[in-house]
């Protein structure tokens, strides 16, 4: 009886002291994050550049990697009341009566699709947008402070352009972007397509966001940076990558004042009356694709739903042919 009562008596301890490490690991995890807030904190309410040294230097790498975007056949800058928002069209195949509408990842803008316009040109005409309150050549104005006023300049944007309604089409940060305007303001989305969108079908795992700590603050050295953008691309090089380079300078040089996006809940993605492609990256680190899959093929009323096996979150520059052919291929059969 009394070796049971010492057994006990050890296995107390043992979870009290795991317990205190817990405690003390969890105490950790929130100094961090309250340190980091306060060592991002700006006086600004809107996204901003840190220095005009920095703008200087984001704006050389988004002009050297948008030499190998095709030449636009109109730049236009749309105003919204948030701001300024940065547009390029792009002339495709004629036949289509709505032109594409590509939305960028984080801190990428419209360089990142450099890589697939050539395919997605042939599918028909493209509009490009660089995301308001990230880095680009949009230029916020007014504090955005939900997800409704993320629909809401989207919108406006499209309400200026001269055709009714568009094919929107959203890589990462983008697909989320592109499902809060499909769930809230739907009225000018004639079909969706979600490149490995994030906060959308599922959360972002732990892991990748606790990777991403280091990678946001910006006087660490550029290496950190790189070596992020180059996990969530399957470990592929990123230095003296012209998109890569600009996507770090962005990281490092500009201030981001957006709210955290909330996930698309099941029940709006449920609702959405439009058809709906899902184009998801197998090895993603930015969601787990099995549990994606598996909520797009269960509520999504209209959708189609792809799982590119091998493919990192850098799915477009990965498969910018097999995107493309996807696409088509969906927006045949709507």
């Amino acid at each position: 009886m009394s070796d049971d009562i010492e057994q006990a008596e050890v296995r107390h301890r043992r979870k009290a002291r795991r317990r205190r490490v817990l405690k003390i690991a969890g105490g950790a995890v929130a100094v961090a994050a309250v340190a980091l807030t306060f060592a991002l904190r700006a006086p600004s309410p809107v996204g901003h550049w840190n220095s005009t040294q920095g703008q200087a230097d984001y704006l050389a790498a988004y002009d050297k990697a948008m030499a190998a975007m095709p030449r636009a056949a109109s730049t236009i800058d749309v105003r919204t009341g948030f701001g300024i928002v940065r547009v390029y069209r792009y002339e495709g195949q004629p036949e289509r009566a709505e032109p594409l509408v590509l939305l960028p990842g984080r801190a990428s803008a419209s360089p990142v699709w450099a890589g697939n316009l050539p395919s997605l040109l042939k599918v028909g005409d493209v509009y490009t947008i660089d995301l308001l309150g990230e880095p680009g050549r949009s230029v916020q104005e007014v504090p955005i402070t939900s997800d409704a006023d993320q629909a809401a300049w989207l919108d406006e944007v499209l309400a200026q352009l001269p055709e009714k309604s568009f094919h929107v089409v959203g890589l990462s940060i983008g697909g989320w972007t592109a499902a809060n305007l499909a769930v809230r303001r739907p009225a000018h989305v004639a079909t969706l397509t979600l490149i490995d969108p994030v906060y959308t079908f599922s959360d972002i795992p732990a892991g990748t966001a606790i990777r991403a700590i280091p990678a946001s603050v910006p006087w660490l050295p550029k290496s950190w940076r790189d070596s992020f953008n180059s996990y969530t691309a399957g470990g592929a090089p990123v230095a003296d990558v012209p998109v890569a380079d600009m996507i770090e300078s962005g990281m490092r040089n500009y201030t981001l004042r957006l709210p955290q996006p909330a996930r698309i809940g099941e029940d709006a993605l449920g609702e959405l009356k439009i058809p709906v492609l899902a184009i998801l990256a197998g090895d993603s680190v930015m969601h787990d694709a099995g549990s994606s899959r598996g909520v797009a093929e269960r509520v999504l009323r209209s959708g189609t739903v792809k799982v590119y096996p091998g493919a990192s979150h850098a799915i477009n520059g990965e498969h910018p042919d097999e995107i493309a052919a996807d696409l088509a291929a969906f927006l045949a059969a709507s």
